[in-house]
């Protein structure tokens, strides 16, 4: 028995040597392919940086777009009103019910005295405005400002101004809650604006991502139509399928690698060079680049085996017409 297993033995080692010795040339000509026609080199390259630059821009935009608009949601507010005279107690009880309510994030309620005191804040420059504001009794409402999860439906609150018996008792007869009538609508048109941009940024980054895998399989490609006569030869010779892809495939990923490596490195620095402007511009912008700082050691490897799956995946479908038998 001692004797047959050792022949196996010894025909499993020189398979993996081998295999190993096949990987080491397929990598050594694919490194080749990689230095030898630099103007296709970088071209590839700088497709593929693009490629991976418009993926990680994409990304990006929609998880700033997904933080923003949590900024919107959560500074809009629904507000129910109750008369000027409501005892604080009772306005206490109102507030505990409201936050009872399925879908309230969050209740606070601004006192008349309060609402008087920032309105004559708010117009401290117009005199006219401040002397006929002292002259007059007071008749700002309570006023609860409701911040709900999903601003397109107010139904909780809608139903709690219809039934509860405490706030009916109390509610301002001259104002209406905010989610009704014309300002209902303007909230729900906010609403519908929020969720047309989630959805349009996330078909624009599957389209992009597209159009970029289109441009770097084309670009395999045309390397691949240059060196088409060195496939031929290698058919003739009877090397295997996989030895004439191996190349292609390592000079790739290559290519994927060192794309990366640019296209995080631009992609980063984009971000902080663009900081103060889309702060300007109430854009929610610290949340992302946070996140990408502190989790670079992911987000650099992420990028690569996108870099490289791009390219394995191009090289073996634009090799497959030049191995057909």
């Amino acid at each position: 028995m001692a004797r047959m297993v050792e022949p196996k033995a010894l025909m499993q080692g020189k398979r993996k040597r081998r295999k190993a010795l096949t990987m080491w040339r397929m990598s050594r000509y694919g490194m080749s392919n990689f230095t030898r026609n630099m103007w296709l080199t970088v071209a590839a390259t700088a497709v593929m940086t693009i490629t991976l630059l418009i993926i990680f821009i994409t990304l990006v935009a929609r998880q700033v777009l997904v933080d923003t608009v949590d900024t919107i949601k959560s500074r809009v507010d629904m507000s129910v009103y109750v008369k000027t005279d409501t005892p604080g107690e009772q306005a206490s009880l109102i507030r505990e019910r409201l936050e009872k309510l399925p879908g309230v994030n969050s209740v606070r309620y601004i006192a008349p005295g309060e609402a008087r005191d920032d309105f004559a804040k708010d117009n401290s420059d117009d005199m006219q405005t401040l002397d006929a504001l002292n002259e007059a009794v007071n008749k700002f409402p309570g006023t609860f400002r409701v911040n709900i999860a999903d601003i397109n439906d107010p139904s909780q609150l809608d139903n709690f101004v219809k039934t509860d018996a405490l706030y009916k008792k109390y509610a301002d007869p001259d104002r209406k809650p905010s989610f009704s009538g014309q300002r209902r609508t303007a909230i729900q048109n906010i609403g519908k604006v929020i969720e047309f941009a989630q959805n349009a940024g996330l078909v624009a980054s599957v389209v992009f991502i597209a159009i970029s895998s289109l441009v770097i399989f084309n670009t395999i490609r045309m390397a691949i139509f240059n060196r088409r006569e060195e496939i031929e030869m290698m058919k003739l010779i009877g090397a295997d399928k996989s030895f004439i892809r191996g190349p292609f495939v390592v000079e790739a990923v290559i290519y994927g690698l060192i794309a990366a490596i640019i296209a995080t490195g631009v992609g980063v620095g984009g971000l902080y060079a663009m900081h103060d402007k889309l702060a300007d511009y109430q854009i929610a912008i610290d949340g992302t680049i946070h996140l990408v700082t502190v989790y670079i050691w992911l987000v650099l490897p992420a990028m690569m085996v996108a870099g490289a799956l791009i390219g394995v995946v191009s090289s073996l479908l634009a090799t497959r017409k030049y191995l057909k038998i």
